[in-house]
């Protein structure tokens, strides 16, 4: 299957951009599709670019017809938490009705290979700890819902349509490309990793914690960080699993292993030798003390184990914030 098209919606962005790197480096020909709006043009690196915005269904068609991917990998959403809350609409109006736009011209298209970035958020608050693909959904913010609603939509896709799919449930993605060349790149950023390189670099005042009285082992909240490589190479996976003729099915990606707040900013004092502030304030409403993958399916359907640890995800990003993403 190697020198397949490859459509990569969303394809300029944080892990759709090393999701093209890791498809190059295995012989396939990865095609961006992105309207540039949190994406970057210069992460587009590995194949062609096609701008255009997912609701536009001419667009979709006119680059599908030029390109004739084997499958759609689909990165292509608004992500942040906080401004789900703020703005459920442009959520809804991207992520669910942009999705659905995608889909009907996939078939159209006669593309019946979809791989879908969705979130460890549609569970909601965690029953048991560690969650596996059968925990129930729950989203608690829109942005959940959003994901939870394309999942369900893609099931029916399914059964009805005989469009399958492979759904892949993110856990905390973090690193950076080992050789600096992409990495973590939001306006603004959110996301604890480069907030506490950035207070490291002298770039922002310090770093927030929010809650030191959770039920941990240290008080603050557990995340389950994944280097953003291992996510790329799963999606790979999932393209090859879906062209040899696989069943659609819902993955989560993570590596099964919790890091506190407190021992998250430890090594990247540690990696980065640079003490910095850290301020410890409340707990933020909606934030669950402990989200930890069980990714037992993953491994057993795609073959898939994360190969990287906690020190390389922070020296990765390290590298990226420090040398390379001045911006």
């Amino acid at each position: 299957m190697a020198g397949e098209t490859v459509l990569v919606v969303g394809g300029a962005g944080y892990i759709g951009s090393h999701t093209c790197l890791d498809l190059a480096n295995k012989g396939y020909r990865p095609v961006v599709f992105d309207n540039f709006s949190n994406g970057h043009r210069e992460f587009v690196k590995w194949g062609p670019a096609e701008e255009g915005d997912i609701r536009d269904r001419a667009r979709l068609d006119e680059v599908l017809a030029k390109h004739k991917p084997a499958a759609i990998l689909h990165f292509a959403a608004l992500i942040e938490v906080g401004e789900s809350v703020k703005d459920p609409v442009s959520f809804y109006e991207n992520n669910v009705i942009g999705t659905l736009t995608l889909l009907s011209a996939a078939q159209a298209a006669g593309i019946n290979a979809f791989v879908f970035s969705s979130t460890c958020a549609t569970y909601g608050l965690p029953q048991s700890v560690p969650l596996d693909e059968t925990h129930r959904q729950v989203p608690i913010n829109p942005y959940g819902r959003t994901k939870y609603i394309v999942e369900q939509a893609l099931a029916d896709y399914d059964q009805y349509k005989g469009l399958r799919s492979v759904v892949l449930r993110y856990f905390n993605a973090a690193g950076a490309d080992f050789e600096g060349r992409i990495g973590e790149w939001h306006q603004p950023e959110t996301h604890a990793i480069p907030l506490a390189i950035d207070a490291a670099l002298g770039r922002r005042q310090g770093f927030k914690v929010f809650g030191s009285d959770y039920e941990t082992r240290d008080g603050t909240c557990v995340r389950d960080y994944i280097h953003v490589l291992d996510l790329a190479d799963a999606h790979v996976r999932a393209v090859e699993y879906l062209l040899k003729g696989g069943d659609s099915v819902a993955l989560n990606l993570g590596t099964g292993t919790g890091t506190t707040v407190r021992e998250l900013l430890g090594a990247i004092e540690d990696v980065s030798n640079r003490p910095f502030p850290v301020e410890y304030i409340g707990r933020r409403e909606g934030d669950s003390h402990t989200l930890v993958a069980n990714n037992d399916k993953a491994r057993d359907v795609l073959g898939w184990v994360p190969q990287y640890d906690l020190s390389e995800i922070i020296s990765s990003a390290w590298n990226w914030h420090a040398k390379s993403n001045q911006h």
